[in-house]
């Protein structure tokens, strides 16, 4: 009986342990934790783009932004703060997901929701974090324009 309660006891394990986010991801999402500036928007090709980031305003009106991270349970809070847009704050949630340990690379998983903080129309956004420190971050999001790809660069700074 002991051999069993053992067995079923280390197989428990293994799959919280499997189940979990990676030592890197735990990491990132310390770093991220806590205040950030969005302080550039830069595409990869010159030229002047009518978009709307995240399907709620334009690159100008995000330039500014303030967001806040609160990785433990993966909610956060961004602030439209320029007075010719529409201001105020918007609420998210989103997870890091690790696309290849060796290189580093991440998907960032955001999903605007309500401010209690449930989704209402079920869409999110697939980013990548392509750079992350203790004071700076980057997403980038490639979209496609007259069938050619374009990476928008979304620069982060922590206050």
């Amino acid at each position: 009986m002991k051999k069993i309660i053992s067995a079923l006891s280390i197989c428990a394990l293994l799959i919280t342990v499997s189940c979990g986010s990676s030592k890197i991801v735990r990491t990132s999402e310390k770093t991220i934790k806590g205040n950030w500036v969005l302080s550039s928007i830069m595409y990869s090709q010159s030229g002047t783009y009518n978009t709307a980031l995240l399907s709620d305003v334009s690159k100008e009106c995000f330039e500014g932004s303030t967001w806040q991270f609160v990785p433990n349970n993966n909610t956060g809070i961004y602030t439209i703060n320029d007075s010719d847009c529409s201001t105020g704050e918007r609420y998210f949630v989103f997870t890091i997901q690790e696309v290849n340990a060796e290189t580093g690379l991440y998907n960032f998983l955001l999903k605007p929701t309500n401010e209690r903080y449930k989704s209402e129309t079920n869409q999110g956004f697939r980013l990548k974090l392509s750079a992350l420190s203790d004071m700076a971050m980057q997403w980038q999001q490639t979209v496609n324009v007259a069938g050619s790809p374009l990476t928008i660069n979304m620069n982060f700074t922590k206050q």
